[in-house]
């Protein structure tokens, strides 16, 4: 269990260390955090990719992890405890240098066996909402006593920089749907936030935690939004309990098409939430700002890897060659691996076996944003399970050690041949995309990738303090170190977000950007 926290003698000495990248405090919490900090929504224990990917990011000054208790059912808060208690064991960072971020809500997974157990026991937790098979809600302070106590377990931590409500809003998009009375639901809606707040300030005292807020999907959503979470009237609750509240982080949704942070004036005061939030000297945190949601359908801002079609006849090739090296695997290789029981062999050959799976729908994904999303949240991390299982008895086993590089080859080959099918309409998208980001600020027009500018237009707006990014990959970190070492003065570019809303209108006009 590692003991402290982070500190602004502790942040400041590290920011110091790295004096290329810029560093913004966190709200009035006089914390230093780096302006791209690491989101763990994808990655889990047992992935050495993520596990890599983290220690380089946090080695190269990135000091800022953001988790939750649902991310991987709580692999990705296991993950963290093992990376900081690795390199703070080995000096080679502090606690105090580093803000940790997690946050609670969600029942789903072991959470939601839990509560049906608690249930069957008599003891189930209060006011869940029950939100789907196999999903519910809940912000009671019951249950947040219990969820911290298990994410402060997983990661490691005697305390935790920043504890967060995850999407609370949950509880208005059930009452939507029950038909319940809009006022009733949003009076029971902003008690439950009051009650979360006042438990939350005793786990402050208790030491549990340094820091509370809340992470919404709908802090920038219109006004008449059924699930429209308001900050100003979240600012009241806090408020309420004193001003010497501990309700100093948000987290919510801003890119490049969901602009509404800086553009959609819904406070009862008639601002933004970004505007509040700077007014209120809060910390805030980004997310998805590579992945979109407009038009009914996911935007990836990020260039693509694949620059033009393959011809049909060789993409068809790759796929027999993936399926050839599949093969290799479970005729050739499995069968003198003695010490496997049966069953397990059965699974790798399912986790691993893709190109059954590519040969009859490598035509049918429809558009690349499908495509990638069903490579990068499918195929690869179910053959990045296979590849760390096997990887250790590669030592012993030359055959296995050569299939494990060769078939990485022609894995990769076949997911670019099958993404070739939608390089053209991608490559024009991203291409209009960099036209409305050069047409609307000038900062935003300079060198860069499209996930570079994406993350600049961002870190370069006055009130955000850190932008959450998916870093799985080492490539994915040193991509944006490259961008954190330009100079993009911050400022309001209130105007810059207008313009981008009224382009991105024009290029998605199926509904409001």
């Amino acid at each position: 269990m590692i003991s402290g926290y982070a500190t602004p003698a502790g942040t400041q000495s590290l920011a110091e260390q790295f004096p290329r990248l810029t560093f913004n405090r966190l709200g009035n919490t006089d914390l230093l955090v780096s302006r791209v900090g690491f989101g763990c929504y994808r990655v889990s224990s047992g992935v050495s990719a993520h596990a890599q990917a983290l220690q380089e990011a946090l080695t190269a000054g990135i000091n800022l992890i953001d988790t939750s208790a649902s991310y991987a059912d709580g692999g990705s808060e296991q993950l963290v405890g093992e990376i900081l208690a690795d390199l703070v064991a080995s000096g080679r960072i502090a606690r105090e240098q580093v803000v940790v971020v997690s946050k609670g809500g969600y029942l789903q997974g072991n959470n939601y066996a839990l509560n049906q157990q608690r249930k069957r026991d008599g003891n189930g937790f209060e006011e869940v909402v029950e939100y789907a098979d196999g999903l519910e809600h809940c912000i009671h302070p019951v249950f947040l006593a219990d969820q911290i106590g298990r994410s402060l377990d997983r990661l490691g931590l005697e305390t935790l920089d920043v504890y967060l409500l995850h999407n609370p809003e949950y509880f208005l998009g059930w009452a939507h749907r029950q038909a319940m009375d809009h006022e009733r639901a949003t009076q029971a809606y902003y008690r439950r936030i009051d009650q979360a707040f006042r438990h939350l300030e005793g786990e402050v005292q208790r030491g549990r935690i340094r820091s509370y807020g809340i992470s919404s999907n709908t802090f920038p959503a219109a006004a008449d939004d059924p699930e429209f979470t308001a900050l100003e009237r979240v600012w009241e609750l806090a408020e309420s309990i004193g001003q010497g509240h501990f309700f100093r982080v948000v987290q919510l949704p801003f890119n490049l098409f969901e602009t509404g942070a800086a553009t959609q004036k819904n406070q009862p005061t008639g601002r933004t939430v970004l505007d509040v939030a700077r007014e209120k000297h809060l910390g805030v945190l980004i997310n998805r700002p590579l992945n979109a949601f407009t038009a009914r359908r996911m935007v990836r801002l990020a260039d693509i890897d694949v620059r033009s079609r393959m011809d049909y006849k060789d993409i068809i090739q790759c796929i027999k060659d993936l399926a050839q090296s599949e093969t290799r695997l479970w005729r050739r290789i499995l069968p003198g691996m003695e010490d496997l029981p049966d069953g397990l062999r059965v699974r790798i050959k399912q986790q691993a076996c893709v190109a059954e799976t590519l040969k009859h729908h490598w035509r049918t994904f429809g558009s690349h944003e499908r495509w990638r999303e069903a490579k990068d949240g499918i195929f690869l991390p179910r053959i990045q399970g296979v590849m760390d299982f096997l990887t250790p008895h590669a030592d012993h086993d030359p055959d296995l050690a050569d299939w494990i590089i060769s078939h990485q080859k022609t894995l990769d080959l076949a997911l670019r041949a099958v993404g070739s099918i939608y390089a053209d309409d991608a490559l024009a998208i991203e291409k209009k995309i960099l036209n409305l980001l050069a047409k609307a600020d000038d900062d935003w027009a300079k060198p860069g990738s499209l996930s570079q500018k994406a993350i600049r237009a961002l870190v370069s707006t006055t009130g955000v303090s850190t932008v959450l990014v998916g870093m799985r990959k080492a490539a994915y970190v040193s991509d944006v170190l490259a961008e954190l070492q330009r100079s993009t003065h911050p400022a309001s570019r209130c105007g810059s977000w207008d313009r981008l809303r009224k382009g991105a209108q024009a290029l998605f006009p199926v509904e409001q950007v």
